[in-house]
């Protein structure tokens, strides 16, 4: 911050002088008053970083002149320089608002330290509330709804890469929102004001997407009977979204390929170079592998289009966001129709957090506008929506436990017993590992963290009495997270709201 702005009040003409001089040789931008009134007109037109004050000035207290410069400006860290020593003095200035208090004369590297020191200050200042700022609203970011910490890792990237042009990649299962991802980093671009124009190339016959992408002058083939503008034209010093990329016509993608990298195209007919002046957006619901391996998308092109890639999770991978989700799209539709629905039950919401969302947002967003216009009362109840419960397992003592063929049994007692001097967990895991059985030919393979995650949950059920807040909480996880595990692993059993509380009442009592 060596170029920045310092205030310096002092109605001593040689201190003001040797002091902006000493200033102004390391780069500050120094503007100096010997009036109190006139520094307070200064920093109401402009702001300063840093203001030097004597103490004792002609026509306001110095005390005083802290406390009002704090009320303009509170950024501006305030230094106060006096010829008088006092101590009183010294604090007063400090509750007033002053950073730091020196006494005359000032030592020039002193005053340079205590510059540098007050500008150090305000910049971490000024990033405890960007940061503050950032993440007061982080629930909702560029219309997207998410707080979970999938979702604000995803916002973070976007805040890195939204402002350089390089070409990103969105993947992610349909209706996860990769649109929406999409106009975010537009929109937080250096190239907002400008056009962002979107193709779906999954939805265009394969003969046309070469004439929407490129354009076309008159005559250029049977039925162009105009000049037409094509959508790289159209997306000039902004950006274009390719959607389902992976879908675009084999033969077409060397030529979006050269586009990318002569930064020129060709409308249909026509041999004039046009710039190719745009900000690339991809996305797609598939592997971008497997679509390679498949023959539908050219690896050299997927190289070219996936400098950033950026991957958006579905909804089942993050079920802290659904309860947010659905009490977002409850508000929009019920003030779309007009309807009087409030809230969500409580059975309503176990129901959603034991539903897998095989549509994601997308299908959120369509079971709670069902729901409100089907809704009677001031709230949606279970019965709103159209999936059914998860099954539930009654009557087994381990409803986690795998198949015979593929369970890990401990053979006697023997096998349990712990070295003291090595950490349990690493024991556990060599114990769990030398039990799996040996993979040959084409024997069933499975998943041992599976096994383990399920009969971990299963275990921390038993213990809380199968209060499940508890059990999240012993596990060190988010209760939605739990009810994900326990519909992964079949073990999900609704509850009401009074059963649960009953629960944690006896499990409180007992101790556990």
């Amino acid at each position: 911050m060596k170029n920045a702005r310092i205030l310096l009040i002092d109605d001593d003409p040689g201190m003001v002088d040797l002091t902006s001089y000493q200033l102004e040789e390391q780069g500050y931008q120094v503007v100096s008053t010997g009036s109190g009134t006139e520094a307070l007109k200064l920093v109401s037109e402009q702001s300063y970083d840093v203001a030097l004050t004597d103490l004792h000035l002609p026509d306001v207290n110095g005390i005083e002149l802290v406390r009002k410069l704090k009320e303009a400006t509170p950024s501006t860290e305030i230094i106060m320089i006096t010829g008088y020593s006092s101590v009183t003095r010294a604090i007063e200035a400090i509750k007033a608002g002053a950073f730091y208090f020196v006494e005359k004369p000032v030592e020039y590297e002193e005053l340079l330290a205590l510059v540098e020191k007050a500008l150090e200050r305000r910049r971490q200042a000024e990033e405890i509330n960007q940061l503050r700022d950032k993440l007061k609203d982080r629930d909702s970011y560029y219309n997207i709804i998410g707080s979970s910490k999938a979702m604000q890792n995803l916002y973070e990237v976007i805040d890195r890469v939204a402002e350089s042009d390089a070409n990103i990649m969105i993947i992610g299962e349909s209706g996860t929102g990769k649109e929406l991802i999409a106009n975010a980093i537009h929109y937080k671009s250096l190239r907002a004001k400008k056009p962002f124009v979107k193709i779906n190339c999954s939805a265009l016959p394969k003969e046309l997407i070469e004439s929407e992408l490129f354009g076309h002058t008159k005559g250029a083939f049977t039925g162009a009977s105009s000049e037409k503008n094509g959508l790289i034209g159209q997306a000039t010093e902004g950006s274009l979204m390719l959607d389902e990329i992976g879908e675009m016509p084999i033969e077409l993608q060397p030529k979006l390929l050269r586009v990318l990298q002569e930064r020129v195209y060709y409308r249909l007919g026509s041999e004039k170079a046009l710039e190719a002046n745009f900000r690339l957006i991809s996305a797609t619901n598939r592997e971008p592998r497997d679509a390679i391996r498949e023959g539908h998308l050219r690896e050299d092109l997927y190289y070219r289009i996936n400098t950033i890639e950026i991957r958006v999770p579905p909804l089942r991978e993050r079920a802290e966001d659904i309860l947010h989700l659905a009490e977002h799209f409850l508000r929009v539709y019920a003030q779309k129709y007009e309807r009087p629905v409030q809230m969500i039950s409580q059975a309503a919401y176990e129901q959603m957090l034991s539903y897998s969302w095989p549509g994601n947002v997308r299908e959120l967003q369509n079971v709670i506008e069902r729901a409100v216009l089907l809704c009677k009362g001031n709230t949606i109840e279970a019965e709103a929506f159209p999936f059914s419960r998860a099954p539930v397992t009654t009557g087994s003592a381990d409803p986690v436990a795998a198949p015979a063929a593929v369970a890990l049994p401990v053979n006697g007692p023997a096998a349990l017993t712990l070295n003291q001097e090595e950490p349990i967990l690493q024991q556990l895991g060599r114990l769990i590992v030398s039990k799996v059985p040996e993979v040959r030919g084409d024997d069933k393979r499975f998943d041992v963290f599976d096994i383990v995650e399920g009969a971990v949950v299963s275990a921390a059920l038993e213990r809380t009495r199968g209060n499940k807040q508890a059990a999240a909480n012993l596990l060190g996880v988010y209760r939605p997270r739990l009810y994900h595990m326990l519909r992964k692993h079949n073990m999900h059993q609704p509850q009401s709201e009074a059963e649960e509380d009953s629960v944690s009442h006896m499990a409180a009592e007992s101790g556990h």
